[in-house]
C-alpha cells in the first residue's frame, strides 16, 4: 500500500497545495480557483498533466459537487435536505465511502473492496491527511475524492460561519 500526504496551506488565497508521497516528494499539485464562479480545484501531476477537477454546481437548491478524473465524471457529492445535521450523498461508479468522512477517518470502497484509507493527522497547522492507496489504478480517483470531500467541508464551514454572523 502506498501512502500519500495532503497538507493544505492555511493562508493560501486560491487554495493551492501539494500531495506528497511517503518520501516527502511532490506527487500532485492542487490549484483552487480564486474569485471565479464556479469554484473549482484542478489536480495535476508533477509533469503538469491534469488528472482531475472538482467543481461546485452554481445554480442548485442544495450544494452539488462534481468530481472528474481523466476527463470523466466519476463521483457526485450532493447535500441532502435535513433540518439539523448536514448530510451528503456520495454517488459514483462503484465508489463508496465508509466511515466518518466528516471527521476525516474513512475508507474508499470500490465494488465491495477497500481500495483506500484516509485519516486526519492531528496537531498540524492546517488540514493534513494521510491517504493509504491499496489499488494504485484508482489513485487518481481516491485523491480527487479526498480533495472533493475537503472542499465540501470548507464550503459547509464557510456557510455556517456566515450564518452565525
Amino acid at each position: 500500500m502506498s501512502k500519500l500526504y495532503i497538507k493544505q496551506k492555511v493562508f493560501s488565497l486560491g487554495g493551492n497545495f501539494t500531495v506528497k508521497n511517503e518520501f516527502e516528494q511532490d506527487k500532485y499539485l492542487i490549484k483552487g480557483s480564486f474569485l471565479s464562479i464556479p469554484k473549482t480545484f484542478t489536480i495535476k501531476d508533477t509533469s503538469d498533466n491534469e488528472i482531475g477537477t472538482i467543481t461546485k454546481k452554481v445554480f442548485s437548491f442544495l450544494p452539488t459537487f462534481f468530481v472528474e478524473v481523466n476527463g470523466e465524471e466519476v463521483v457526485t457529492i450532493k447535500k441532502e435536505f435535513s433540518f439539523f445535521k448536514s448530510r451528503y450523498q456520495i454517488e459514483g461508479r462503484g465508489i463508496e465511502v465508509h466511515g466518518d468522512w466528516w471527521d476525516k477517518k474513512f475508507e474508499v470502497v470500490s465494488h465491495g473492496e477497500v481500495v483506500g484509507q484516509v485519516n486526519e493527522k492531528w496537531f498540524t497547522w492546517g488540514d493534513s491527511y494521510e491517504v493509504g492507496v491499496k489499488d494504485e489504478s484508482l489513485e487518481h480517483i481516491i485523491i480527487s475524492l479526498v480533495i472533493a470531500i475537503d472542499f465540501v467541508k470548507q464550503e459547509e464551514n464557510s456557510a455556517a460561519a456566515s450564518a452565525g454572523n
